[in-house]
């Protein structure tokens, strides 16, 4: 089964100045699917570069963006639904190879299972072919080979799409735009800020300033890490900025979450100016924004769409400062910048470093913050991650994390009788931050971890933490309950409860960890 070559597929650039390799892509319309990310990812994993766009995008358009294939994602609506999203019909007489998920007119069945009659279908005359299944999750059985196929037998790439030319072209790109002038970049502690620092420092070394706002909000020895690595290796003009006690006033008595989130926000942003009011002949302000952040925010090559989402610590700080932009990590989801850090030679401490929340340890400090608080929460933190990777374990786990809960309940140490704060630890398998599942982490390290904190951490008599596959939010900062049976586990005993129907203090406030408060 072959496809008729498309006369578009050889001119015009990638729109968003990525690889020349590039310009051998494939496009997915989205249609609204929770999987439209996972396609692109698993695309770009058989060596072929791939975009979403819009599920309306004109056929002109497409013709002018010169794929060699395209994948209709599918979606939550139904073709038969009035109002459904539907794309140009146009498309199909591009002779472009198209990959769809709905059977319509003039197909053959290639497939079938004991439900569906029409697993697999193909066009009796273009090259169109359809699935009723997802062939880019991970248990799908020869998924990745059907995709494999769908590219090179139909579209036939040729596969020569590497991340290692990334780094070479974006270096090359970064010093024909800023020429002579100054970058500053924002460093968080994250892998996002620090690989595009790294990057930069790869580009124009000497122009680059690096400004780590320490809020009092970091991981323990967070900023210990970020300030060795990038002074010692990278020799960057690195400004660090003491914050802690002057955030720590803003959140007095502020117990709501969003509002936390806000107030943290904006004092960074007031810190920021401050700091980069002092930087002399800067003109550029770096920001990690990776691929989904441009998905997320409707970023296709046209219209309203190419508004981007600004990270949440320097969302306001371009435009109010005057700063042009810089993105160079735009085109890469988490993975890809994952592997162009290593490439980089960032130390793995910070390359595998679990994702973390811009307004840090406030949102897992449930109710008012305070330096009593982060500083037991700090402690456990740290516990909960450190006897993770001593167990060898923490590769193996997508996010670890402790937070401190609101609920005090009554414990004994010793002869003594205490009334201290419970602690809940969160520990996710994820291939994508989309859907995750419980780490089963072996009993006897949660022993361990459960010992530890309470003779460790003052303030602290009881550890619980949930069990269960639950739904994520997509930029990963926060999750939500996602129906079923949640059960948690607390000193030793498993406890279940019926989704909806949460009751007790503890599991009321797991559910809030559950939703958005971490």
């Amino acid at each position: 089964m072959t496809a008729t070559p498309t006369p578009a597929a050889t001119h015009q650039q990638p729109p968003s100045g990525s690889s020349s390799l590039a310009a051998e892509k494939v496009l997915v319309l989205d249609f609204g699917s929770q999987f439209a990310q996972l396609i692109a990812r698993r695309v770009r994993d058989e060596h072929v570069y791939c975009e979403i766009v819009r599920h309306d995008l004109t056929a002109e358009r497409i013709a002018e963006l010169s794929p060699v294939g395209i994948i209709l994602s599918g979606g939550p609506s139904s073709v038969y639904e009035a109002g459904a999203p539907q794309c140009d019909p146009k498309i199909f007489e591009l002779g472009i190879p198209v990959l769809v998920t709905e059977i319509a007119g003039d197909f053959t069945a290639l497939a079938k299972t004991a439900t569906c009659p029409f697993a697999a279908v193909r066009h009796n005359r273009l090259p169109i072919y359809g699935l009723q299944f997802h062939p880019e999750v991970t248990h799908t059985v020869e998924g990745k080979r059907i995709l494999g196929n769908f590219l090179r037998e139909v579209c036939k790439t040729s596969g020569q799409w590497r991340l290692g030319d990334f780094a070479d072209e974006a270096v090359d790109a970064i010093r024909q735009r800023v020429g002579t002038s100054r970058v500053i970049c924002g460093l968080s502690g994250g892998v996002d800020s620090a690989v595009v620092a790294a990057l930069l420092a790869k580009a124009i070394g000497p122009q680059l300033t690096c400004i780590l706002v320490d809020n009092g909000l970091l991981r323990k020895d967070e900023e210990i890490a970020v300030v060795r690595e990038f002074t010692e290796h990278f020799k960057t003009d690195l400004h660090v900025v003491k914050a802690e006690e002057r955030f720590l006033a803003k959140l007095a008595g502020v117990t709501e979450p969003q509002t936390k989130r806000k107030i943290i926000g904006g004092e960074f942003i007031a810190c920021f100016k401050e700091e980069a009011a002092k930087v002399e002949d800067a003109r550029f302000l770096a920001q990690g924004t990776l691929y989904p952040d441009v998905i997320e925010s409707g970023g296709s090559p046209d219209g309203p769409a190419a508004s981007i989402k600004l990270h949440h610590n320097v969302g306001g700080l371009p435009k109010e400062l005057g700063f042009e932009l810089i993105e160079p990590l735009r085109d890469l989801f988490k993975d890809e910048v994952r592997r162009l850090g290593l490439q980089l030679g960032l130390p793995e401490e910070i390359i595998w470093r679990h994702p973390f929340p811009g307004p840090g340890l406030a949102v897992r400090c449930l109710g008012e913050v305070t330096a009593e608080k982060l500083h037991a929460l700090r402690e456990a933190d740290a516990i909960v991650v450190g006897e993770i990777k001593a167990a060898g374990l923490y590769r193996q786990t997508s996010q670890a994390f402790a937070v401190l809960l609101p609920v005090q309940s009554v414990g004994v140490m010793g002869d003594g009788r205490t009334y201290e704060n419970a602690l809940a630890v969160r520990c996710v398998n994820t291939d994508d931050f989309m859907t995750a599942d419980w780490s089963h982490l072996p009993h006897d390290l949660l022993s361990r971890i459960s010992t530890r904190v309470i003779n460790e951490v003052k303030g602290v008599n009881r550890l619980v933490g949930p069990v269960g596959v639950w739904s994520m939010k997509q930029a990963a900062t926060g999750y939500q309950f996602d129906g079923g049976v949640g059960t948690v586990y607390a000193m030793g005993t498993l406890l279940t409860t019926p989704a909806g129907a949460i009751g007790g203090a503890i599991l009321g406030w797991l559910y809030a960890i559950f939703t958005d408060n971490y």
